[in-house]
């Protein structure tokens, strides 16, 4: 006996298993994968510093035991000190000194002269005889002079013709020394020009001569002295 049995469809085949946690990774989309790696691995590091920052001792500064002075440098610095003190007593004590004594520079001219010969050997070559009476005073109320060098010169319009050197002497404050200098000129060579300037003016009776006065001065105010040069002119 046969009976006829129907013949039913097919069903398709059930989709594969798929877990929950692949379907979250195939949603995300890749450069989303990588920023929260690297965000990852930033927290990691992050959080390795501050546990090594938190684990590590506070270092504490080292501090250095004070050096001797070397004995050399103090005695350096006393010498120093003292040269200071010594330079600004020093100081004070010529101020002091200065104002006391108010220092004046000796005077030096000459009140009279007198032409005793000029004549010619030759039109170039002058012969003369001259006395002229100097006169040296010492202005200090206080103050010693000597004079240990003195060197006279006579010029004519700018030409020396006649030296003559001084002996020395000193002088008390205030006191006034006159000197008879004689200066004799033989053979001085002088320019045509000068010639004539001269022999007009002997004609006239009147020379006009230059003295001038190098002078080296010592000046002392009991065991202080000091010492300076002097030029003098006079005419």
């Amino acid at each position: 006996m046969s009976s006829d049995i129907p013949k039913l469809p097919l069903l398709p085949p059930p989709p594969p298993f798929t877990p929950p946690h692949l379907k979250k990774l195939k949603q995300t989309p890749l450069h989303q994968i990588v920023l929260s790696k690297q965000a990852r691995s930033q927290q990691t590091e992050t959080s390795e510093v501050l546990h090594n920052s938190k684990s590590r001792p506070r270092e504490q500064p080292i501090l250095r035991q004070p050096r001797r002075t070397n004995p050399l440098i103090w005695f350096c610095a006393i010498l120093c000190m003292i040269f200071s003190l010594f330079l600004i007593f020093f100081g004070i004590a010529t101020l002091v000194i200065f104002l006391d004594v108010k220092p004046r520079t000796p005077v030096f001219d000459t009140p009279a002269a007198t032409l005793n010969v000029i004549y010619f050997n030759s039109p170039d070559f002058l012969n003369g005889d001259v006395i002229f009476l100097a006169n040296f005073s010492n202005p200090n109320r206080k103050l010693n002079v000597k004079y240990e060098y003195l060197d006279i010169k006579l010029f004519f319009s700018e030409n020396l013709i006649a030296v003559q050197a001084l002996q020395p002497f000193s002088q008390n404050p205030g006191e006034t020394r006159l000197m008879s200098v004689h200066l004799i000129s033989s053979l001085v060579h002088l320019p045509p020009n000068t010639v004539l300037e001269l022999q007009k003016q002997v004609q006239r009776n009147r020379v006009a001569y230059d003295i001038q006065g190098t002078f080296r001065v010592k000046a002392k105010l009991g065991i202080f002295h000091f010492s300076y040069w002097l030029h003098g002119r006079a005419k």
